[in-house]
């Protein structure tokens, strides 16, 4: 850099440089508003203020913007060791906790695994039978709205607290087909389509306000001779 010469300043220029100089960044961390400020002062330097002299070039500025530039860069400083000792305050334990608390359900989740009885079994259209024998109630609310069908294998958690868990892990091949609904004089929901019927959940039907007589698209077990299929959707007419 060449010399430095004083210059005066527009009244508007002064205020806005006076401006700068009594502003007290202490409460920032960072504050890039001090890098643009810098940027803008050289940016904003009159032609002059720019000397060419002998190929080389030569900044002159008052005495004014010399100083807000070394105001600018002490608090630089400053604010980079504030933040140093912001880190350093953090402790370990602290950053644990706070790392923790964004994975606090997925824990919870594996550790309920952990210390649960777990049992597996195939959805039989209505309610999982389990490896070890058992009939177990699947909620109907689970079953219709994950649309699980009949020949799934499902994963029953059981916690300490005695809280029923069921999730799907291992879906069957699965189509789709178009029929029409209709009901027992037993009350039971079933769909008709080529040629075969499958029994289907009532909450399904009673979740899309189905009526008999309307179009129902339903998911079935791509092979074999399933007796219950899962409500895709209703069409209503």
């Amino acid at each position: 850099m060449g010399n430095f010469d004083s210059t005066e300043e527009s009244p508007e220029e002064q205020a806005r440089i006076d401006d700068l100089i009594a502003h007290n960044p202490a409460e920032d961390v960072i504050n890039l508003g001090k890098i643009e400020n810098l940027e803008k002062i050289i940016e904003e330097a009159t032609p002059a203020e720019v000397k060419n002299n002998a190929g080389a070039e030569t900044l002159v500025l008052s005495k004014n913007k010399l100083l807000l530039i070394k105001k600018t860069a002490q608090n630089l400083k400053d604010s980079a060791s504030r933040l140093l000792e912001l880190l350093t305050i953090v402790s370990d334990e602290e950053i644990k906790i706070k790392t923790g608390q964004a994975t606090e359900t997925k824990k919870t989740e594996a550790v309920a695994e952990v210390e649960s009885n777990i049992i597996e079994g195939l959805f039989d259209g209505e309610k999982m039978v389990g490896q070890d024998g058992k009939i177990y109630d699947v909620p109907v609310n689970y079953a219709s709205k994950s649309r699980l069908v009949e020949g799934d294998l499902l994963k029953l958690i059981i916690t300490d607290a005695g809280t029923f868990i069921f999730k799907q892990i291992n879906p069957i091949e699965r189509r789709r087909v178009v029929g029409v609904l209709e009901e027992s004089e037993t009350g039971e929901y079933y769909v008709l389509a080529d040629d075969r019927r499958w029994r289907v959940l009532d909450a399904s039907v009673s979740y899309f306000k189905g009526e008999v007589g309307d179009e129902v698209v339903v998911i079935v077990p791509k092979n074999g001779s399933a007796k219950w299929g899962a409500v895709e959707n209703i069409i209503k007419h």
